[in-house]
């Protein structure tokens, strides 16, 4: 990762509102009631750790955070924003304008090579060929693998293909990276490195949550709340660990 100035300001500003989100499935004739009232706030700059076991409700608050689901009450502000009442078209616009996502299972288009599915998200943008391709080498470059630009995703290691699907969520210069469960797939030794290059893109100013059920991942965030049936029952700052001390 090059070093870049810090993004951060000395003011601190709520990138995330959440104020008494609730959300609902129905089951049949019967109603899931998945999140129960959740509240908070996530400045610009943090590195969050969201965990809580299967079934917790951390998916479905992901999937409103994402704009992917709608929550049934409540509120969500981003940047200022309230996300609310939005078609699928509105939606899409705004996770394009916001939002980058990193999934456990990378989700990178096999048939097309490292490079062009780092300039993807600049394609939907409107941005120009010559453009994108030179901004989506300049991700590659930071994160390292600007030499397997030409490269499909079958010939990358996991750890390799989630850093495209980081370079991937950075290109579109999002004001949130949505992270989850970004080590899922990886060794020890491979998740450590991608928590290395996560904490340098936090370092230069970026807001992060990272979904996981690994505490010793939580535990390289700055910040972890803690889901159980539908609640926070959990959320303090912590003592980072550094990734780097391990790889």
């Amino acid at each position: 990762m090059k070093k870049g100035l810090s993004l951060r300001p000395n003011n601190k500003v709520s990138m995330i509102q959440i104020k008494n989100l609730h959300k609902s499935y129905k089951m049949g004739a019967s109603s899931l009631h998945v999140l129960k009232g959740i509240n908070f706030n996530i400045e610009e700059g943090e590195l969050v750790a969201i965990m809580g076991s299967s079934g917790s409700g951390k998916s479905t608050l992901l999937n409103i955070l994402g704009m992917l689901d709608i929550a049934d009450e409540g509120d969500y502000i981003l940047d200022n924003v309230p996300i609310k009442n939005l078609n699928e078209t509105k939606a899409a616009k705004y996770r394009n304008k916001f939002l980058g996502f990193v999934f456990q299972s990378f989700n990178l288009i096999n048939y097309k090579s490292a490079l062009e599915n780092v300039s993807l998200p600049l394609y939907y943008q409107g941005v120009k060929r010559k453009e994108r391709q030179e901004s989506a080498l300049d991700y590659l470059d930071r994160v390292g693998l600007k030499d397997w630009a030409t490269h499909l995703p079958s010939e990358l290691s996991g750890g390799q293909k989630q850093r495209v699907a980081i370079a991937r969520a950075m290109a579109s210069k999002p004001k949130v990276l949505l992270a989850d469960e970004p080590t899922g797939a990886l060794d020890t030794t491979t998740s450590y490195e991608v928590m290395d290059l996560i904490q340098k893109i936090n370092e230069e100013g970026k807001t992060i949550l990272v979904v996981t059920h690994e505490p010793d991942i939580a535990q390289m965030c700055k910040r972890i709340v803690k889901l159980k049936d539908g609640v926070i029952i959990e959320d303090k700052k912590v003592k980072q660990v550094l990734a780097s001390s391990y790889v």
